[in-house]
């Protein structure tokens, strides 16, 4: 029987998991597979007629621990999911007794850890801070870029601009990621930050995700701020990030971007069969 068609005939099982208020809809593929259309991902997405999330991601077999796929809440994919990850590791922990995986993505493999204290750590691999990588449209330097209030461009699997300003709580959040998200630098559209330096080890961030909006949280763009911070002199490589949905410690280091912070599973749950043709 098809995976899809038997999921309409029992139901899909799903988990509600967030890091830090950054939330998202887990489903497990390693025993049945789960072709996620874009439809199905942004019915599920829908914060009124379907879960809502900022990601969904989907769990599948592969040559390590397991192998990650995320989907935004417009139905997009993307290559890396930093909060989501750590939730996924968590729960991959907590049923194997493992203290350490290894996960593999689109972004390549990423390590995962038990840092004690219910935390969890992922190492997000290197930055990239090519205008190619990121990518850009330009060949230009990504440490400042030519747009009002020279942001920095990094790339963690994904795309991110990161604006670094006097107070991150008077942006007008909603109307200026809306805006820069788009801008023709960005071929596959940008996370865009603003980013209020606090002390040599500490940020305040506020996030816009592309294909989402506005998130409590996003640990891919944490791993880029305090990437671009570093880079710029204005702190030094491992940085406590205040973000709307709580703290989060990121820790730019030889092997790769560091990011440890929390996370909790909310519920599980099953997809229907009736709102699972509702999306056909």
């Amino acid at each position: 029987m098809p995976a899809m068609q038997h999921a309409q005939d029992i139901g899909l099982p799903f988990m509600k998991m967030h890091g830090l208020g950054n939330d998202f809809v887990i489903l497990d593929a390693r025993a049945r597979p789960v072709p996620v259309t874009p439809a199905l991902a942004r019915g599920i997405g829908h914060r009124h007629f379907g879960v809502g999330f900022d990601q969904l991601a989907v769990i599948e077999s592969g040559p390590a621990d397991a192998h990650l796929v995320f989907y935004n809440a417009d139905g997009s994919t993307s290559a890396a999911c930093g909060n989501a990850t750590r939730c996924i590791a968590r729960h991959l922990m907590t049923e194997s007794g493992k203290t350490q995986l290894t996960l593999t993505t689109q972004r390549g493999t990423l390590y995962a850890r038990d840092a004690g204290n219910g935390l969890t750590s992922v190492n997000m691999g290197q930055p990239q801070l090519d205008w190619h990588e990121v990518p850009l449209s330009e060949a230009i330097d990504t440490l400042e870029l030519p747009i009002e209030g020279g942001p920095t461009a990094t790339g963690m699997g994904n795309p991110h601009c990161t604006f670094f300003v006097d107070n991150a709580e008077a942006i007008p959040l909603a109307e200026f990621g809306a805006r820069y998200e788009h801008h023709p630098l960005y071929p596959e559209r940008t996370n865009v930050q603003v980013a209020q330096v606090i002390g040599p080890d500490h940020i305040r961030m506020r996030v816009w995700e592309r294909g989402v909006g506005i998130t409590l949280a996003s640990g891919s763009s944490s791993c880029a701020t305090a990437v671009a911070a570093a880079r710029r002199g204005l702190t030094g490589r491992a940085v406590q990030i205040e973000l709307d949905g709580g703290p989060i410690q990121i820790d730019w280091q030889d092997d790769g971007v560091w990011m440890t912070g929390p996370t909790r599973h909310v519920f599980s749950g099953t997809l229907t069969p009736e709102f699972l043709e509702s999306l056909e």
